[in-house]
């Protein structure tokens, strides 16, 4: 997974990363976003965006952040609350539209 978004964007959600990102591959949950693995290319455009500093690379997320790398990847591998599947890679966030549900680590917080 090339960027991820880990704790400080719960409940602030700013979206200017979304705004940055050439393939759309940002995801809205309830609380946070979420990057898609399969979808992001590694461009690196969102992160000098977030204004909370949420976004890096999955290799450096900041100490203590280390759960948010497989948090974001199982935002689109496991079947989250109220959802039948699991999101997968549906080719663009603006296809989706916003998600509504969060991870269990992020809903638990």
């Amino acid at each position: 997974m090339p960027y991820v978004i880990a704790g400080p964007c719960i409940d602030t959600m700013d979206r200017s990363c979304v705004e940055e990102c050439p393939v759309d591959c940002i995801y809205e949950g309830e609380r946070k976003l979420y990057i898609n693995p399969k979808e992001c290319i590694d461009c690196g455009a969102c992160e000098p965006v977030c204004p909370v500093e949420a976004i890096s690379q999955d290799r450096r997320v900041a100490d203590g952040e280390e759960a948010h790398v497989e948090d974001n990847r199982a935002f689109f591998t496991e079947v989250l609350d109220g959802r039948d599947e699991p999101l997968g890679a549906p080719g663009g966030a603006h296809k989706t539209g916003e998600i509504g549900v969060d991870t269990p680590l992020v809903a638990g917080l």
